[in-house]
């Protein structure tokens, strides 16, 4: 909202400095604001447009091959960026004990996922982290990654009976798949 009400009064004042020759010291000022508006007001609406996708880590990491392994979550995010997607992952504050025994934030788990760390997050000790993973996923419109049918949670979060917001997936043959079609 305020990128747009700072766009219409730059051009605004740019277009007055154009008509009127008194105001010609304005379009100093408002020219350059109404350029880099502008651009500030495209990225922001073309960021809002992303298609969000919440992974539960603690829940992929476990699709290989039944053991922790981070490299399941990577080849999960990795397929959702080729989709043109973009992932976050929401690991229990406990993934990191069970994937080298001692604790992991978010900025070394961003790492090993190569995803920005504000896209990465370790839940705090003793939380679970299926109420975060649906807040995720409901504050960004976006699908769940995950085998887990939430059930324990269904009443507060009804879109989790929508068709497509659980997003399953796993390893057949040695190979990622994900049901990602709306339908599946």
């Amino acid at each position: 909202m305020f990128l747009r009400l700072l766009f219409l009064a730059s051009a605004a004042a740019t277009v007055a400095a154009f008509l009127y020759p008194t105001f010609r010291d304005l379009l100093l000022i408002a020219l350059p604001c109404a350029i880099a508006s502008a651009i500030l007001l495209l990225q922001s609406l073309r960021r809002g447009r992303r298609d969000w996708v919440i992974v539960d880590g603690s829940n992929v990491m476990f699709w290989k091959t039944g053991a922790p392994d981070i490299r399941a979550v990577r080849e999960v995010v990795d397929a959702l960026r080729a989709r043109g997607q973009s992932p976050c992952v929401v690991f229990d504050a406990n993934a990191g004990y069970r994937l080298i025994g001692r604790y992991q934030h978010d900025k070394a788990l961003s790492n090993q996922l190569d995803l920005p760390a504000c896209r990465v997050m370790v839940v705090p000790k003793g939380t679970p982290a299926d109420p975060y993973i649906l807040k995720a996923a409901r504050d960004h419109r976006g699908r769940i990654v995950s085998r887990d049918q939430f059930r324990d949670w269904s009443e507060a979060h009804p879109e989790i009976g929508t068709p497509g917001h659980l997003v399953k997936g796993g390893y057949r043959g040695g190979k990622l798949w994900l049901a990602l079609n709306r339908e599946d």
